[in-house]
């Protein structure tokens, strides 16, 4: 049997326990200064000392499979032997460990920790060793020698070779190969595989010759190499516990997203994997595969506790499996320290750039807030819904007109954690004030309006800017319409007003936040355009200092410190 070496739980510093198995990939996602990359390097000091010094992880516990016999039989099978002055040595991937040792380090591995063993089980790969793995390691003998560089596994099994050739051109196009002859040195090729011709083979001169005009890898840009780097350690070297910080690193968003997709799918059986990522693409590549042994860490900082919040594999599914969520940079909202949900774009980017404005030109630092929109106020109960299973800190803004229905106000405000019955004698009250205004438009006035136009088309097809002035128009039979374009101030003074205050004060213990003045545009009357038109037409004014825009400014202040 392989000795073999697996993380069997982990102890965060605010007392959360991860108990884990052979075969789990684990992501630490979390804004950032959170504590993700140095969870990494505490499993890989951990594994070398047991006692070591630890911030995020307060105990890393290992499980040791094998005896004294079967780690002396592993070095005997799988290294090369050299005798330097102190006797035998024992080499392989990335060590060098003298034979009288073997039995010392192996016998006190329990209590001391893996030592000199490390290097055998456990692989921190930060982005130098990544990208040096592509570089060409010393030739050897195929059929004597041991590996000691992964590239020598490509080298040595044409099927690795082959495998490995269709990884690298899903991500770039071209094939990977493998040259053969190239003297003391195995180098990497990219490029259109040559063809060989009838009465050649991979070392005939004529196909050298054809293989050698093609590009050498590690002569190619960061993304090419670390992509390689990451797969080789991944796929062939024969460490139980892989360490990976920020491996999306060099790489364009498709190739991220592949990558992630690669690691989780393939991956080989009896390996751990830990990740650290900022990448949503990287993550969704994750997640593309379903697989069933992966773990999804976030870790929020407070003081010098780092929180975490661990996803199920039924949290992944409810997110993964709802296609707004899927496609939606929500998740996302893993990388920040708050997010902020909108109904649309158009919010998003305004109160993204009144929140930068308060901030231009100060010492401070802008807060890690993500804006993001869900296509519509009935959509919200979904995201939250999504969000706080990811433990990520949330707030809401809607226009006035979501008291207009009891949902999806109502769903709303249950899945950000209250209980209807503490708003709803207050929301009735605001709700009625407003249906017992009198409408824009009666119904005469409607039908006049509508004739009006009707009579006014006389083209084949029915005129789009028609069909919007009818909308238009139909939406002014509610006095919602013009509550919408008012905000609070339509509401009657006195009992009416005093209940939505109310009303708006319990929302907001919970995030919801409503524009109290009726909608976005609302804030810049002065521009008369809606939507993405009216936002482009903002954003060329002063943000930071135009008198129009204080109580913008007012709000995403109150909205952003909550």
């Amino acid at each position: 049997m392989d000795p073999k070496v697996f993380v069997n739980s982990l102890t965060f510093s605010d007392g959360s326990i991860l108990t884990l198995e052979e075969n789990n990939i684990v992501v630490f996602v979390g804004p950032n200064n959170a504590g993700k990359s140095a969870s990494l390097k505490e499993i890989e000091a951990s594994a070398r000392h047991k006692i070591s010094p630890k911030k995020v992880l307060r105990e890393v516990e290992f499980s040791i499979i094998g005896n004294i016999d079967d780690i002396r039989n592993f070095f005997e099978l799988t290294t090369t032997k050299t005798f330097l002055t102190d006797g035998l040595h024992y080499r392989g991937l990335g060590y060098d460990i003298p034979a009288t040792n073997i039995d010392y380090y192996w016998n006190n591995v329990r209590n001391r920790g893996l030592d000199s063993l490390t290097a055998i089980f456990v692989k921190l790969l930060s982005t130098e060793t990544r990208l040096a793995a592509a570089n060409p390691p010393q030739n050897i003998n195929t059929r004597k020698d041991p590996i000691q560089h992964p590239i020598h596994l490509l080298q040595k099994d044409d099927a690795f070779e082959e495998k490995f050739s269709s990884y690298f051109k899903q991500a770039f196009g071209k094939d990977l190969l493998v040259h053969r002859n190239a003297g003391n040195e195995v180098p990497l090729h990219i490029g259109d595989k040559p063809p060989i011709n009838p009465g050649e083979d991979r070392i005939s001169n004529q196909y050298l010759g054809r293989l050698e005009e093609l590009p050498l890898l590690h002569e190619q840009g960061d993304g090419m190499r670390s992509f390689v780097g990451v797969l080789l350690h991944a796929f062939i070297s024969t460490h139980t516990i892989l360490l990976i910080d920020e491996p999306e690193a060099f790489l364009h968003p498709p190739q991220a997203r592949l990558l992630g997709k690669m690691l989780s799918k393939d991956l080989p059986a009896q390996r751990q994997l830990f990740l650290s990522t900022h990448s949503e693409y990287f993550l969704k590549g994750l997640l593309d595969s379903n697989n069933p042994n992966l773990k999804i860490i976030r870790i929020q900082r407070e003081d010098h506790i780092n929180k975490v919040s661990v996803l199920s594999s039924k949290d992944i599914d409810s997110i993964w499996n709802d296609s707004l969520l899927r496609h939606s940079n929500i998740l996302n909202g893993l990388f920040h320290s708050k997010v902020i949900v909108c109904e649309s774009d158009s919010d998003c980017r305004f109160y993204s750039a009144i929140l930068d404005s308060l901030y231009d030109g100060t010492n401070e630092i802008s807060p890690d807030i993500l804006f993001i929109h869900c296509g519509g106020k009935h959509r919200i109960p979904v995201v939250i819904r999504a969000l706080r299973s990811l433990n990520v800190p949330i707030a809401i803004i809607t226009d006035f007109d979501v008291l207009n229905n009891i949902n999806p106000l109502r769903s709303i405000y249950e899945e950000l954690g209250g209980i209807w019955q503490t708003i709803s004698s207050d929301w009735n009250n605001v709700k009625s004030a407003v249906d017992n205004q009198r409408p824009q438009l009666e119904s005469e006035d409607v039908k006049q309006e509508i004739n009006r136009i009707l009579t006014e088309v006389s083209e084949r097809i029915f005129p789009e800017n028609k069909v919007k002035e009818i909308t238009t128009i139909l939406k002014s039979t509610s006095a919602w319409s013009k509550a919408k374009e008012v905000g609070k101030n339509y509401l009657p003074a006195g009992q009416e007003t005093q209940a939505y205050n109310r009303l708006t004060s319990e929302l907001e213990k919970l995030g919801l936040y409503i524009v109290e003045i009726g909608e976005l545009e609302c804030f810049v009357r002065s521009i008369g355009n809606h939507g993405p038109s009216w936002v482009n037409e903002v954003l060329t004014k002063d943000l930071k200092n135009d008198p129009e825009l204080e109580n913008a400014r007012r709000f995403v202040r109150k909205v952003t410190n909550s």
